[in-house]
């Protein structure tokens, strides 16, 4: 079982061995807050191939709310797609834009509540935001994050806002920036939401394997 008492050891060996996986997209576009959130809200229950190849589509024609707002919605439709709900992505995008000129002058405000007032920004997204692209604390829970601290044991949640909460309380804080690139490694390459490969896991012996039923 992970727990306070461990959980350094089992992040650190964690850290070591995530070294030979790609890591997640969005930590890619952590220089500029703007092409962070736009490559979060592209994530978004979309796989992180289809997301990179749409970010790097969109990025070369708009890297700015200005240059994102010139760009026709049909032609931001197609600039992104196949990402999921590609359509409603493009309203967003538009509309985030928007906000930020008027409300923040065209900058990413740092602040999570801020970030939060954008539409369709969730605390995912705001967490991400502050965490990669402003250095600030924060947590971002997101599917794997979730699930991979719940098998563990270390939280007993049912929602991710839930695992944030109990992650803020009992998570050192020097981890909060770092654990979502690192269980999201992880969780695409070994700890999968069925049939984890715990024979291949290298914090296997400290895992509470809560919920697991069959695994490889």
């Amino acid at each position: 079982m992970v727990d306070v008492d461990n959980v350094d050891r089992v992040l650190g060996t964690l850290q070591r061995a995530v070294r030979r996986w790609k890591p997640p997209v969005v930590g890619r576009y952590r220089r500029d807050p703007y092409e962070t959130l736009v490559s979060c809200l592209l994530s978004l229950r979309t796989k992180d191939a289809t997301t990179a190849e749409a970010s790097v589509r969109l990025f070369r024609v708009a890297r700015t709310p200005q240059a994102m707002l010139r760009v026709p919605r049909r032609r931001l439709e197609r600039l992104i797609y196949p990402v999921g709900f590609y359509r409603t992505k493009a309203r967003t995008l538009r509309e985030v834009s928007r906000a930020l000129i008027a409300r923040h002058g065209g900058r990413v405000p740092g602040d999570l509540d801020e970030l939060l007032k954008l539409k369709g920004v969730g605390r995912k997204t705001a967490n991400l935001v502050v965490t990669l692209a402003f250095g600030r604390y924060g947590i971002c829970v997101d599917t794997h994050v979730h699930r991979i601290c719940n098998r563990w044991g270390f939280v007993r949640t049912r929602s991710p806002h839930g695992t944030e909460a109990q992650l803020r309380e009992r998570l050192p804080r020097r981890h909060w920036r770092t654990i979502n690139d690192l269980l999201v490694a992880f969780g695409q390459n070994l700890c999968h939401p069925t049939s984890p490969w715990c024979s291949r896991c290298p914090v296997a012996a400290q895992c509470g394997r809560v919920g697991v039923g069959r695994s490889r």
